[in-house]
């Protein structure tokens, strides 16, 4: 059953008013993509917020995120209702400090209709998606400990099933709008991996502090920073040759990509720089930095060699970390 136009714009509006709510970085990075995509990514980046809302809520233990998170799966699958997952939700976050992720949890019904909007193709990579997001975290939330994951395999892990899967997402949906892009990824598919890592172990590291405080940790345990942030540091490595093989004429899709890529490369370089800190608000990149970096991908993903030349000079912090 198709969706009004009425409807769906309404719809639409609401999807980009709550991207912005929930995420400064996505609000900048997503509008940045054609039309269709936009929709697609915008759609994909709420589900996953939504099972990223149930995995940071510090009241709930571990058999209940995995009751929601099931829930909400079989929701998305349409195994069972909408709101057999958004009423015991709410009811469960009762104390959760977040209001614009309750309203995001509320509005469940209005995010997949319109992922039911979207082609066949598309609807089952975000299915695939957010399966093995939500059952991977599942997995972990039983290891939520001061002491970390229990080694850097874990650690990999973790990282795929909450963002190199959705790095992989990306790539399907980027070429079933883009066959060029789809002819020249062939092959290298494994980029796309590290690609949603890289953005993922910068969070990791920039969010240790607050995690820190609520008694987790999501660093392997007995791994000294200098070493995660040279994995890092290769992860983002194999980022860049990822976007490099996105066609100049998606022009969309390669900003899309090097500005979230740019944001990280940035912020783990303060990580570097800074050794210890307290809270991430001191790693943290400042407004002007962010848009002037806005600005310069707007020039920059039309020259390799300028994309280039930036990761060189804004990554020599970490190069310094891969060589001790």
């Amino acid at each position: 059953m198709s969706t009004p136009i009425a409807s769906l714009d309404v719809d639409l509006a609401y999807q980009k008013a709550i991207l912005g709510s929930v995420s400064r970085t996505f609000a900048l990075t997503i509008p940045l993509l054609p039309p269709e995509i936009e929709k697609v990514v915008g759609n994909t980046y709420l589900l996953c917020r939504i099972v990223d809302t149930i995995e940071d809520a510090a009241d709930l233990n571990p058999e209940t995120k995995q009751i929601l998170s099931r829930l909400f799966l079989d929701a998305v699958l349409e195994k069972s209702s909408v709101q057999s997952f958004v009423d015991p939700c709410l009811s469960a976050l009762q104390g959760y400090g977040n209001q614009d992720e309750l309203d995001l949890i509320a509005h469940t019904p209005t995010v997949l209709r319109i992922l039911h909007t979207c082609s066949s193709k598309d609807q089952a990579a975000i299915s695939r998606c957010v399966s093995i997001m939500s059952e991977g975290m599942s997995h972990f939330h039983g290891k939520q400990t001061q002491a970390g994951l229990k080694d850097l395999q874990e650690f990999e892990k973790y990282c795929y099933v909450v963002a190199g899967v959705v790095g992989e997402l990306l790539t399907t949906v980027f070429s079933n709008h883009s066959p060029t892009f789809a002819k020249s990824i062939q092959g290298q598919e494994i980029l796309a991996i590290a690609f949603g890592q890289a953005l993922q172990m910068t969070n990791i590291l920039k969010d240790s502090p607050e995690d820190k405080a609520r008694g987790v940790s999501w660093k392997p345990a007995n791994i000294d920073q200098a070493t995660l942030l040279k994995i890092s540091y290769e992860k983002l490595q194999d980022s860049m040759r990822y976007i490099l093989l996105i066609p100049k004429e998606d022009i969309g899709i390669r900003r899309f990509c090097f500005l979230a890529f740019g944001l990280a490369v940035m912020t783990l370089s303060k990580i570097a720089n800074c050794k210890n800190f307290d809270h991430k608000d001191e790693v943290k990149l400042s407004r002007k930095t962010v848009m002037a970096f806005y600005a310069f991908t707007k020039i920059a993903v039309g020259s390799d060699t300028l994309m280039k030349i930036f990761f060189n000079t804004a990554s020599s912090s970490l190069k310094n970390c891969s060589r001790t």
